[in-house]
């Protein structure tokens, strides 16, 4: 279903019932799609909302408005358009940098916050060469599969191989070019020392992109009240390596806020 959140058109998928939310954040290069392996095992005990950013999936994709900061002014305008009082904000890497600071400003309703494989609050600076691919990573079929070896632990089934083929494909030129140029090197590092709400990062035991101890230096070591663990044989692509297990951790942190 599509809402109209800040002026821009979103696609949102909902499913699911109960008081607890669990609101989705996908990562650059992903849509909706990238959690339904883990939603599948979380729909009978927790609503579900999962959403397209804009510029990917089927939402709006404007020429500008790609910031970290517009991101998650995004996200808490679509809370408020779908009403949520009581809810978990779920984000995977660009996702998860975008969770982190829309935690940090403490919104009505929030009771936890999940971050999968995510990106560092502090600003990430790569060599020319590494810079170069990743503004390349989704230029076509062929560098996409590249990327995704990258970051993925496993090889995909066929299946689900051709669903992010798509959703990288899906991306506006703005969407696709703004993370590597923008997103990536934002500092929100001051910002993330004031999420009060329980916290669980969850790395891959195989991530080639973030890697466990970076997740302790620079995010646990910014969050209070936060906890590591570790999702085993999975690369940074957490979703899509391991949807069941990550799964299990989403539903044992959330039960706990019920």
């Amino acid at each position: 279903m599509k809402y109209t959140v800040n002026n821009l058109s979103l696609y949102v998928e909902e499913s699911g019932a109960g008081a607890l939310t669990l609101i989705f954040l996908h990562y650059w290069g992903g849509t909706h799609r990238t959690w339904h392996g883990a939603i599948a095992h979380l729909v009978d005990r927790f609503r579900c909302v999962a959403y397209d950013s804009r510029g990917w999936g089927q939402s709006e994709g404007p020429d500008s408005g790609y910031s970290i900061r517009d991101l998650a002014d995004e996200a808490e305008g679509l809370i408020q358009t779908l009403g949520l009082k009581k809810y978990i904000l779920v984000g995977h890497s660009m996702g998860g940098k975008v969770a982190q600071l829309l935690a940090s400003r403490n919104p009505l309703g929030l009771v936890g916050l999940i971050l999968v494989a995510p990106a560092t609050p502090t600003p990430t600076h790569f060599p020319e060469v590494a810079f170069q691919q990743q503004l390349h990573a989704y230029d076509n079929r062929e560098t996409i599969v590249q990327t995704i070896g990258f970051l993925s632990a496993k090889i995909p089934t066929p299946e689900i191989l051709e669903q992010i083929v798509e959703d990288s494909l899906s991306g506006s030129s703005a969407a696709k070019i703004a993370w590597p140029t923008v997103g990536i090197v934002e500092d929100i590092s001051l910002e993330v020392s004031r999420i009060a709400v329980p916290t669980l990062v969850l790395a891959g035991e195989h991530d080639n992109l973030d890697s466990v101890e970076q997740h302790r230096r620079e995010v646990l070591s910014r969050i209070a009240n936060s906890t590591l663990e570790v999702i085993a044989k999975s690369g940074h692509l957490i979703p899509i390596d391991e949807p069941e297990q990550l799964a299990s951790f989403i539903a044992q942190f959330a039960a706990k806020r019920l």
